[in-house]
């Protein structure tokens, strides 16, 4: 496991991290496909001891956090990992705004009575610090899908809590790049990889990272015991998509922000939720935590489900379809996605890419002009 020097810059490691040190070796780790090894060498077989091309997405992104990286077969593999650590009869603290698989993993554990769910606001910060007393598992997720919520990380992580509890951070939307939960003292920190790390659309892979060893022996130990283990193409794909992070990182959130501020002067928007923003409400926080305020915007339309969804079907340069943080720009209505059906009826959840940011307006500008001039009602 490769440690990240105090003398270079986030954006250098992600370029140099991960590589074979060995003269004549391949300066790119290549893909291998295999699942077993010749034995006498320390490693035997691939779902027990790794490879390595899933080891340098590990090193890569356990540098990047300053701690030990395990890498799984999705963001959810990681995230049942962390969960199959609890013990029956665990208390479970869950925000209100969550991703919705977070969500159904935890009631169907509660459903099987492995533990019970607490559900907090996000910002409710002195709520999550009463919750680290008696919670064995605080998940946090900041900012939060989809509306962008922003966690006092710094004083929930700091937070007396329950002996041997679990402070852990979904990381996603942020990247270690605009936010490290460990730094915080969160005891792990969770990637999507097949978002912002990846960042091209084409793979599903997590990473969880933590500081703690006893920890990491065990998600590694259940990652080899439920097979959780990540593709040799797509953690190839995953270590090339981290290599551009920074850039496409910047790149993005640049864009987000205009969108957003453009969004939130429009006569057809009602509501623009994006840390970036004053307006946003906690936008203090996150500007005193957040390097970077993400790709990510959710916005309301002045209109219902099915002007929000004329929009999307109007969009041309910008892609209607799920997920995020890919180089293309990608828009849903999230009301329309089974267990998420509390949310407002009109809000579209945008994943910003990294085109032109003024035909990204042009487009969805366009689109929500052309959806209402489409609607008998108006």
């Amino acid at each position: 496991m490769e440690t990240f020097p105090p003398q270079i810059k986030p954006e250098s490691w992600l370029v140099s991290a991960g590589r074979a040190a060995e003269p004549g070796a391949p300066l790119n780790v290549p893909l291998v496909p295999a699942s077993n090894f010749l034995l006498g060498a320390g490693r035997s077989y691939a779902r027990d001891d790794g490879t390595p091309t899933w080891e340098a997405l590990e090193d890569i992104i356990g540098g990047l956090e300053a701690g030990k990286a395990v890498a799984f077969a999705s963001g959810m593999a990681a995230i049942a990992a962390v969960f199959e650590q609890l013990p029956t009869g665990a208390v479970v603290a869950l925000p209100d705004d969550c991703y919705q698989g977070v969500v159904g993993l935890a009631m169907a554990g509660a459903e099987r009575g492995r533990w019970s769910v607490q559900r907090l606001p996000v910002d409710d910060t002195e709520g999550w610090i009463r919750a680290c007393r008696v919670a064995d598992l605080i998940w946090l997720e900041s900012p939060s899908n989809p509306l962008l919520a922003v966690a006092d990380l710094e004083a929930i992580c700091a937070a007396p809590r329950k002996p041997g509890a679990v402070v852990a951070v979904d990381n996603t939307f942020a990247t270690p790049l605009n936010q490290q939960p460990l730094d915080f003292g969160a005891t792990v920190s969770i990637q999507s990889a097949t978002k912002l790390i990846g960042g091209h659309s084409d793979l599903l892979a997590g990473v969880a990272t933590t500081r703690d060893d006893a920890l990491w022996h065990a998600l590694r130990r259940s990652r080899e015991l439920t097979g959780a283990t990540p593709g040799v193409l797509e953690a190839f794909l995953a270590v090339r998509g981290a290599r551009t992070l920074a850039l496409r990182l910047q790149r993005a959130q640049e864009n987000a922000m205009r969108l957003a501020e453009r969004l939130a002067r429009h006569p057809l928007v009602t509501c623009v939720r994006y840390p970036g923003l004053p307006s946003h409400p906690t936008h203090a926080v996150a500007k005193r935590l957040l390097k970077g305020f993400g790709t990510i915007i959710s916005f309301d339309l002045r209109g219902g489900a099915e002007f929000a969804d004329r929009v999307c079907r109007h969009v041309r340069l910008i892609r209607h379809a799920t997920s995020l943080g890919g180089v293309e720009s990608t828009m849903e209505r999230r009301a329309a996605i089974p267990g998420q059906e509390h949310l407002p009826p009109s809000l579209l959840r945008l994943s910003v890419g990294i085109e032109d940011a003024d035909d990204l307006w042009a487009d969805l500008d366009g689109a929500i002009r052309a959806a209402a001039t489409t609607d008998p009602a108006r």
